[in-house]
């Protein structure tokens, strides 16, 4: 079961759009959540090329915070990550998992077992999901770097503003200039530090930048950048 699913919202302003366009808004939410239901309806977590068994960069960037063991975690996109797992190990009681597929979802809440009541799952889109309370960090790993579109990257910053509380920490991570320009069948858009500070806004500074080589399931190497920020 999905605690806490979120319905898509109505596009912002209808009135001043014309039809076509949201109708074309409609169509690349619904491919964009069928891509992502396919993806972990045949395959299993550890298969994807983006799996992590222990995500170590995510983990040393949120302890470096010095947020408490209960502030209130969101991690973006997540799939079937781990992440959740080891926040949970660590004695954190304030998470949220938000993803698009409802079928990574069910993954991560199945290997969490009865641990997975101590979370609130989330299936939304990000671009188009508003929070019901603010939180003390957002993750997101690899999610941002698939929305290859301005509009959807605006909006993506909207929800981040909507979310995130003052003084309060995200985390950025995605290839790397000179990584992959494809993940899962999909072009994605390599961030650094300044597209990054371009779009979040002049309340947002950068803390930390770290590299990461990841090795995928069959030993490909992929280039990541993770970017934490605080938001003055």
């Amino acid at each position: 079961m999905i605690v806490g699913a979120a319905v898509v919202l109505p596009v912002s302003n209808p009135q001043k759009m014309q039809q076509g366009e949201v109708k074309m808004s409609e169509m690349v939410q619904y491919e964009r959540r069928a891509h992502w239901q396919g993806v972990y309806g045949a395959k299993a977590p550890g298969e994807v090329s983006w799996f992590q068994e222990r995500p170590a960069v995510s983990l040393e960037l949120i302890e470096a915070t010095g947020l408490s063991i209960d502030a209130s975690i969101l991690d973006v996109g997540a799939g079937a990550s781990t992440l959740v797992d080891h926040l949970l190990g660590r004695g954190h009681s304030a998470l949220a998992v938000l993803d698009i597929s409802e079928e990574a979802l069910q993954h991560a809440q199945a290997r969490l077992g009865s641990d997975a009541d101590r979370v609130r799952w989330i299936a939304a889109d990000i671009t188009r999901w508003r929070p019901e309370e603010t939180v003390d960090l957002w993750h997101d790993r690899a999610v941002l770097h698939f929305l290859t579109a301005p509009e959807d990257q605006q909006a993506y910053a909207d929800t981040l503003r909507a979310t995130l509380k003052p003084c309060g920490w995200t985390i950025i991570a995605g290839f790397a200039p000179g990584g992959p320009l494809k993940c899962s069948g999909l072009e994605i858009v390599q961030h650094d530090a300044e597209s990054l500070t371009r779009l979040l806004g002049y309340e947002f500074e950068l803390i930390d930048t770290r590299d990461e080589i990841h090795r995928t399931p069959w030993g490909a190497e992929q280039a990541f950048r993770y970017h934490l920020f605080w938001r003055g």
